[in-house]
């Protein structure tokens, strides 16, 4: 394949050009890379390398003002704009740089395009007059002031402009001004000089007047690159522009318009493959790759042209570990490194200037990759060590000493990390920036650690550094929150440069990368609406219709842009593989993209249409099998010489696998902690309230006057206990409040149904509280000890009957301690585990003989205490209502059937832990 830079150097060596007495400009520093590499194909001899420039490197020269960056511009409009405003109607600098944004940019078109500056910015104020009713008199101050700031906005250009031009620096639009004021000069100084651009194709004013000047003096030769079948049909967006300047410069009446191809007719392999999503878009992009690399086709004329530069990363994950030779031409956004992570964490930490942090936030920070380092001295972890802390004593909120107290010898670094910012710019910056070397010194230390680090380290440094001098020289900042904005204005326009081969192997570009450059198999993703092409976007203060008046570009311009760059793309390559994402996403992309219809109705190649689905295993669902092992069967063993709760056995019916791993195992949850006080907390509140109240009237029986005096400690008793169960949880605000009143009602409530009972005439008296129960039983069918123990709520006898209470702060009904065949006790969790649970109570009870039969035994709802005391009851049938609420020994021994028959069932070797379908 002949490149579009080879036949330009030929031409202009048939031509009997010096090549070393040039001054080539092409649209970018990368195509000059390629045409200096392309010297050596062209020319079989040694000579001196000819001046090659970007076109914003030679518009810089002309200009002679430096181009500086996005946030510099700010901070120097920010200065004018505070000039010339009422310190009254001045907006913050945070509230400045949302608007001042949109505005640098229309700045910039403005300049670009040569526009008369004093009359679009007259017309944009005369526009919002009209728009806001300036002959009404009686306007109000917000109106006047809004009207005065667009009829301020030639005095704001002015100003600026004179300030950038005394300094020396400016944006691009206002260098490409200067550069056409100054370009008589140049011309005169530099009339034996010869200039070639080379692969032009959209041009503002600015460009099209210095290169139309530089031609008519005969100084300068342009190279266009269009195919004839764009050129021919007036309605192709590819040569629109193209057509353009055929058509209005003066310089092609009576020169030849360089050059108008027909490449893009010949033979090629084009297909459109739809694929879902971003990442399946990647995935593919990589095992494409592969395959091209199976088939001994040479990546060196690869392209892999990202249309959404996001998919980079996923694209690098995916290409296969056998391609050694890779260019990356895009930078790795500095605002996906790890390293970003960790400082977007302390500014959110620190711009509310609060000295008591989240512990969310604090585990954030010290769990972060680049932190733990820090905080691992003489071998241990202070890092878990606080974590630990936090989870143990429920410490929702930390301060910096707290966590000093926790970490004593880890203190310097936690007070880097969290002590307040106190709202100073200064003192913050210098703060990122100790920490930055601190967390260098520690990349030094540790000899497994990468150089990408230590590369992110530095490049954060900069950047830091940068902001210390805008704020230095500027000092516009003035509070965390718009420093915070600052830092990630820069960290956006930051990249970490690739290092790679630039002229070798496989390379992978943005779109605007591939401007004249050539290859025979390209790869172009995301060819979808909202991106290829960009679509409409109005982030301008200019209106449409004032744009298409003064000749600025418009979304139309911009699309026919996208179009020139994706066919020139086309036009010399032999294979095409253009990908698009099937998901229509309004934030990733819309529909296939136009030019994929465009090329199938145009008719001159013909297209592969394929849609790629990703291979998706189907994974059947399964359960979770434990086979008990030898060793397993000893640890059921021992478990069961140690005694089953009725909580554990309850946990085995619900299913068996939890059962195995928290009774077993021995795996717990874990503690995370309750910014919400959790339904076990409260019920723990409560039941140890109701243990303290009644403990000391065991044996006697219940008083009126004795349950009324309980009801004033039950402020002291609560709290009390809820300090002991929820540490140093806040439950003087917020849900935990009401958690905290909640338990206060539920004793409350309680007590009032007790007294209302006793007033009724009812006789209670206190057997037991919290009755601890340990029993052995015999199982004829297994050979080793078999415990049960548990912890009774409370037995008491009322009336005569012995009842043994079970309380439960959650909502249970009456049918939930009923039931009708006992084979489903054991199998059944949902309806019967409150059935179950209480009869092994009363079962345990009667082998101790602490009870004597018949009782009668239950739960005590506190969500449903209007119910009383919900009674355990047999049943004849499922709608029968004859039930039978006295416990016998009828009803113990069926239910020593089913309770040994589901101890033999954990017990049993050859019987599986199985999990079920919960």
């Amino acid at each position: 394949m002949i490149t579009f830079i080879h036949e330009v150097l030929e031409d202009l060596q048939n031509h009997d050009e010096n090549l070393s007495d040039l001054i080539f400009v092409l649209p970018s520093k990368r195509a000059g890379l390629f045409l200096k590499n392309q010297l050596s194909e062209v020319v079989n001899k040694t000579i001196f390398a000819p001046e090659i420039l970007s076109i914003e490197e030679f518009v810089q020269e002309l200009s002679q003002i430096k181009s500086t960056s996005n946030t510099e511009l700010l901070f120097e409009f920010y200065t004018t704009y505070t000039q010339l405003t009422e310190k009254k109607n001045e907006d913050s600098f945070e509230s400045f740089s949302k608007w001042a944004q949109i505005l640098l940019q229309d700045f910039n078109e403005i300049d670009r395009y040569l526009i008369p500056q004093e009359k679009i910015f007259n017309y944009l104020g005369a526009i919002q007059d009209i728009k806001h009713w300036s002959l009404e008199e009686n306007k109000t101050t917000f109106v006047k002031n809004y009207l005065t700031f667009w009829n301020k906005l030639f005095n704001y250009y002015t100003h600026f402009s004179n300030h950038l031009k005394n300094k020396g620096i400016g944006y691009q639009g206002l260098i490409y001004r200067e550069a056409v004021e100054n370009l008589d000069s140049y011309i005169q100084n530099n009339i034996n000089k010869k200039h070639v651009f080379v692969g032009f194709n959209a041009l503002n004013t600015s460009e099209e007047t210095i290169i139309q000047e530089l031609l008519k003096n005969n100084i300068a030769k342009i190279y266009w690159d269009i195919d004839a079948v764009f050129m021919n049909n007036q309605k192709h967006d590819a040569a629109l522009f193209s057509r353009q300047h055929l058509k209005n410069w003066k310089y092609f009446k009576t020169n030849p318009f360089n050059w108008i191809t027909e490449n893009y007719s010949k033979e090629k392999n084009i297909s459109a493959i739809g694929i879902p999503k971003n990442i399946g878009q990647a995935k593919y992009i990589g095992s494409l790759l592969n395959n091209l690399q199976k088939n001994n086709d040479s990546l060196n004329s690869t392209a892999v042209v990202l249309g959404d530069e996001n998919l980079l990363i996923p694209v690098l994950n995916s290409i296969p570990n056998s391609i050694h030779a890779l260019n990356i031409t895009m930078g790795f956004p500095l605002k996906t490194i790890p390293l970003a992570s960790l400082f977007d964490s302390l500014f959110q930490l620190h711009k509310t200037n609060s000295t008591s942090f989240y512990y969310k936030d604090v585990v954030n920070i010290i769990s972060h990759q680049f932190i733990r380092p820090l905080l691992s001295i003489e071998g241990i972890d202070y890092s878990s060590k606080i974590i630990e802390t936090i989870d143990k004593n429920n410490l929702v909120f930390l301060t910096n000493d707290r966590l000093s107290k926790i970490a004593e010898k880890a203190s310097d670094i936690l007070t880097l990390l969290f002590t307040g910012w106190q709202n100073s710019i200064v003192l913050a910056l210098g703060k990122c920036s100790k920490l930055i070397i601190a967390i260098k010194i520690s990349l030094d230390k540790n000899k497994t650690s990468n150089l990408l680090a230590l590369e992110y380290v530095f490049r954060f440094n900069e950047l830091f550094n940068e902001l210390s001098r805008l704020n230095l020289e500027h000092s516009h900042i003035k509070d965390i929150s718009a420093l915070y904005s600052i830092y990630k204005e820069l960290l956006s326009s930051e990249t970490l440069d690739f290092q790679g081969e630039p002229l070798q192997g496989l390379q992978i570009m943005g779109m605007l990368e591939s401007r004249v450059l050539d290859f025979e198999t390209v790869i172009i993703s995301s060819v979808n609406e909202g991106i290829l092409p960009a679509g409409k976007s109005n982030n301008s203060f200019i209106p449409f219709d004032v744009k298409l008046e003064n000749n600025l570009p418009t979304y139309k311009e911009k699309d026919a842009v996208y179009t020139y760059h994706f066919y020139r793309l086309l036009q010399r390559a032999k294979n095409v593989y253009i990908i698009y994402n099937t998901e229509a996403d309004v934030l990733t992309g819309g529909e296939k993209s136009r030019f994929i219809t465009q090329l199938e109705l145009e008719g001159i190649h013909k297209l592969n249409y394929q849609t790629i689905v990703p291979q998706v295993p189907t994974i059947e669902a399964s359960f979770n099998i434990v086979k008990k092992t030898e060793d397993l069967q000893q640890q059921i063993i021992k478990m069961a010489g140690e005694g089953f709760s009725p909580s554990s056995l309850t946990n085995y019916i619900r299913n068996p696998i939890d059962f195995y791993y928290q009774k077993i195992l021995k795996i717990k949850d874990h503690d995370d902690v309750e910014e919400t006080v959790a339904a076990n907390t409260l019920g723990t509140v409560v039941h140890n309230t109701l243990e303290d109240f009644y403990k000391p009237f065991i044996g006697d029986f219940l008083t009126v006057d004795g349950v009324k005096k309980l009801k004033a400690k039950i402020e002291q008793t609560v709290t009390h206990h809820f300090k002991n169960e929820y540490k140093e949880g806040d439950i003087t605000k917020g849900k935990n409040l009401i958690v905290f009143e909640i338990a206060k009602r539920y004793v409350s409530n309680f007590l009032d149904l007790e007294i209302k009972a006793l007033e009724a005439g009812d006789q209670i008296k206190i057997i037991a509280i919290e009755a601890n129960n340990d029993i052995k039983i015999d199982i004829p069918e297994l050979n080793f000890p078999i415990r049960i123990r548990g912890k009774v709520d409370r037995v008491d006898e009322c009336n005569g009957i012995t009842r043994i209470i079970d309380y439960k702060t959650g909502n249970v009904q009456q049918n939930q301690v009923e039931i009708v065949n006992w084979e489903d006790i054991s199998t059944d969790y949902k309806k019967y585990s409150k059935s179950f649970q209480v009869l092994t109570y009363v079962y345990m009870m009667q082998l101790e003989k602490k009870i004597q039969l018949p009782v009668e035994a239950g739960i005590i709802s506190f969500k449903n205490l209007k119910e009383g005391f919900l009674k355990f009851a047999k049943k004849e049938s499922t709608y029968s209502r004859n039930k039978n609420s006295l416990i016998t020994d009828e009803t113990l021994t069926n239910f020593e059937i089913e309770l040994k028959k589901l101890i033999i069932e954990i017990c049993n070797p050859n019987i599986d832990f199985t999990e079920k379908e919960v």
